[in-house]
């Protein structure tokens, strides 16, 4: 008995071979895999993080700014329009500032120059930003844009989009927001204005119902971003605290 068990044991067929070496090279295919998912992930958090020190950057060039910049709010700024806001000026009861878009230009550690029209800020979750005068895929990866609307502060709704990374940055923690709490908006003058909640909802990403500027003659915020799976848009409706 003893003597079969160990010919039993010694003895290896073809086919046990073949399985063995294909175990091997999954194994090593499947360490391979998770190396490259992690130094993936690990580059992606690293990027977010340069990315958003821009913003910061930006942040700390608005509180540079000094009396003489802002008294020249009218004129020296950079001042541009959109075709979006020109069209939403046609459709809604109350028309965007004939001015247009009022922005300043900063040029940031990257070499690139960004136009911001205003700073963000929600005591309650952290966060605090520049506000991008447009909205494309790679501003967005380092701050928050406008979406819709006109200047911050005026008549009007101000539709404003942020990432949700599912961390601790950008509009990732809009989603615990509720109604009554306080959004803050800062425009080029250094007037800051606070907006309270009174709506949050959800809805389909083509939906741009929430972007419309009839406000009865209101000041509105919205904030736009994704739900955790990203199927979905949070909507999250601010209306001037009075």
């Amino acid at each position: 008995m003893n003597q079969i068990l160990v010919t039993e044991k010694i003895y290896v067929t073809p086919e046990l071979k073949r399985k063995k070496k294909m175990y091997k090279i999954l194994f090593i295919l499947s360490i391979f895999t998770i190396i490259s998912l992690f130094s993936v992930y690990i580059y992606a958090e690293y990027d977010r993080n340069e990315k958003e020190s821009i913003s910061q950057d930006i942040l700390s060039h608005l509180e540079q700014e000094d009396d003489t910049l802002i008294s020249s709010y009218d004129n020296a700024l950079i001042v541009s329009i959109t075709q979006e806001a020109a069209a939403s000026a046609e459709q809604a009861s109350e028309e965007l500032p004939k001015t247009g878009i009022v922005t300043s230009k900063y040029t940031a550690s990257d070499g690139n120059t960004y136009d911001i029209i205003g700073r963000i800020n929600i005591p309650k979750i952290g966060v605090d930003y520049p506000i991008f005068s447009e909205f494309t895929p790679e501003l967005l990866k380092i701050s928050v844009c406008r979406f819709h609307g006109g200047n911050p502060n005026e008549v009007g709704n101000l539709c404003v989009v942020g990432h949700n990374y599912r961390n601790e940055k950008f509009f990732s923690k809009v989603l615990t927001l509720q109604v009554g709490d306080i959004v803050e908006i800062q425009d080029l003058s250094k007037r800051t204005v606070q907006y309270e909640i009174y709506d949050i909802h959800e809805v389909d990403p083509n939906n741009r119902d929430d972007t419309t500027q009839k406000t009865n003659g209101k000041k509105e915020v919205t904030l736009v971003t994704c739900t955790n799976d990203s199927k979905r848009r949070v909507i999250v409706r601010c209306r001037e605290k009075v």
